[in-house]
């Protein structure tokens, strides 16, 4: 009720007024104190008059490689003649269109593909005019081997068949089975977390699913949206019936509003087939799924930040235990998964698990989707066997690198998993496999780094991702994010020295211990793993003020042009 109200009000003004504010607080009897707490919280929403065009260009990862930062600067240079208050360009965080990169914002509207006068135009006809154009939609209804039905007719018919059967325990035994695991990023076991909600007692339970996928590289779920969603909520009705929850959420990202639209009408499409409603197909069982915006924020993707938004808060995670699945969502039993992990459900129930385990290579079962960005000549999102390795991901898949160039490093899944050297490209795509090498499988979202790339200078780029995310809850990874990126800051500027590399380690060692969420768990990945990797280059900046890549330091070729360059 809160964002609903606070969109409305943002909707009308552009932002939101104080005395807007004030008589909300009002109306919904909630004290103003809470509604500012909330509104100053999230990025979607404005507490200032915005200007005319509100120009954000993403500068993560991805968005970083293909040359974000000079995009930013040029941008700046040619609308310098507007008036400030007409016109800001700024940095922002990924805008989930990594494989369109680099990616830009105008007043919440996401374009990709676009050349520099074509993004100049844009932005003085919103400053004289006030129009925008529509983004390019994304491109539908591209086939999927994991897709089980073949034609529209035959979709839901695992739900037919449960509703009719109510054979709950060997739909079970098919999940525990496959091995199904959470494809998210922690990877627990689908069927386990389902049995302990079901096992718990009363009836209120909820099923939510994250689709708020917001770390640089990760783009999989906004494909599955596009693509499947009709797996994604069969999966979630399953995951109802099966729990005995009669209440669904699928939590979307804001920045998400074509794919919150396609989801929009498989939902009125179910309603109107009876599979979702207070009698699904005319049975006692009850199931009913409605779609929750994002407000904004990377720190949502946390499940814990989830429930709080959810519930009308600011989005700061919760002490654990309690775990979701006994105190969630209203501190109701709660199922949460993400997007890939409800979509793989419908065609393990209507395959088996022969073929389920049949679809992966080396010993791994399952298809899984990948995102890849970066220096790479196709991306985009692969379905794949689970197993394949990233050395035929990055090649045979997705094209290589452009300009004929060598791989010199990869990131697994985004900045949480840290950086792979070149000689580690034959790992597996897998759970264990990727532990083994010291990192891990996540979300799936591969970040490639091909030569000339500053390792050190994409790990503070990670690095600062994290910083900007940190929801300040907890002082280690509110104070500690800031304390790694000026200790990065300083080795790519010459100011660092070789008693940081101990620094760094306590740093380290305090964020993983005394975060209370993953997102602190996490900062000191990116750097750690290229000290791990590529130490030789990180002691050259350190020790000698050397950039082996031309990239850091006063002088070298900046970030951008060498990018630039490079994708030229």
């Amino acid at each position: 009720m809160i964002f609903d109200s606070l969109r409305e009000i943002q909707h009308r003004f552009g932002y939101l007024p104080a005395e807007e504010l004030k008589n909300l607080s009002k109306k919904i009897d909630v004290p103003l104190y809470r509604l500012h707490g909330v509104a100053s919280f999230y990025p979607h929403f404005r507490l200032t008059p915005p200007p005319k065009a509100d120009v954000c260009v993403c500068q993560d990862m991805s968005c970083h490689l293909r040359g974000a930062d000079g995009l930013r600067a040029r941008l700046e240079e040619r609308l310098q003649n507007l008036s400030g208050s007409d016109v800001i360009v700024r940095g922002a965080s990924c805008l989930g269109r990594c494989d369109q990169a680099p990616a830009l914002a105008v007043n919440d509207r996401i374009y990709t593909r676009l050349t520099e006068p074509q993004i100049e135009e844009m932005i003085r006809d919103v400053v004289s005019q006030g129009t925008l154009p529509e983004p390019v939609p994304s491109r539908r209804g591209i086939a999927c081997a994991s897709d089980p039905y073949a034609a529209p007719a035959e979709r839901y018919a695992v739900v037919r068949r449960l509703v009719q059967s109510r054979d709950w325990d060997s739909a079970f035994a098919l999940l525990k089975a496959s091995g199904l695991r959470g494809l998210g990023g922690a990877g627990f076991p689908t069927e386990s977390k389902w049995q302990l909600v079901r096992q718990q007692p009363g009836p209120e339970k909820y099923i939510v699913c994250n689709a708020d996928e917001s770390e640089p590289g990760t783009i999989k779920d906004r494909f599955i949206l596009t693509n499947l969603p009709h797996l994604v909520i069969e999966g979630m009705i399953l995951a109802g019936l099966l729990t005995g929850a009669r209440k669904g959420i699928l939590y979307i990202r804001h920045e998400y509003d074509e794919q919150e639209k396609i989801l929009e009408e498989e939902i009125h499409r179910c309603e109107k087939a009876g599979l979702i409603g207070p009698s699904i197909l005319g049975s006692d069982l009850e199931f009913d799924l409605e779609l929750f915006v994002s407000p904004g924020g990377y720190i949502c993707g946390e499940e814990s930040a989830l429930l709080e938004a959810i519930e009308g808060k600011r989005a700061e995670p919760r002490n654990k235990p309690p775990f979701p699945v006994t105190q969630g969502l209203w501190n109701k039993p709660t199922v949460i998964n993400n997007v890939e992990t409800f979509a793989n459900v419908p065609p393990i129930l209507v395959r088996g698990v022969d073929w389920y385990k049949a679809q992966g290579v080396g010993g791994c079962a399952g298809l899984k989707f990948v995102g890849i960005s970066g220096d790479i000549a196709k991306p985009g999102v692969y379905e794949v066997p689970m197993g394949t390795t990233f050395s035929d991901l990055i090649f045979k898949h997705a094209g290589g690198i452009p300009g004929g160039r060598k791989l010199k490093g990869f990131a697994p899944s985004g900045p949480s998993s840290g950086y792979l050297p070149a000689s580690l490209a034959d790992v597996k795509l897998d759970f264990k496999a990727l532990a083994d090498a010291g990192s891990m499988l996540g979300s799936g979202a591969v970040v490639v780094c091909g030569e000339g790339t500053c390792m050190l200078d994409m790990a503070l780029n990670s690095t600062k991702f994290f910083r900007n995310e940190s929801c300040g809850k907890c002082v280690p990874c509110r104070v500690g994010s800031q304390k790694m990126v000026d200790l990065l800051t300083g080795w790519t500027q010459g100011h660092g020295s070789s008693s940081d590399l101990a620094l760094i380690d306590e740093l380290s060692d305090a964020l993983r211990l005394t975060s209370i969420c993953g997102l602190g768990q996490v900062v000191p990945s990116p750097i750690s793993s290229v000290l791990k990797h590529f130490r030789d280059e990180v002691e050259a900046h350190v020790s000698r003020r050397e950039c082996p890549s031309g990239i850091c330091f006063s002088g070298a070729p900046s970030v951008e042009a060498h990018a630039a360059s490079r994708h030229a």
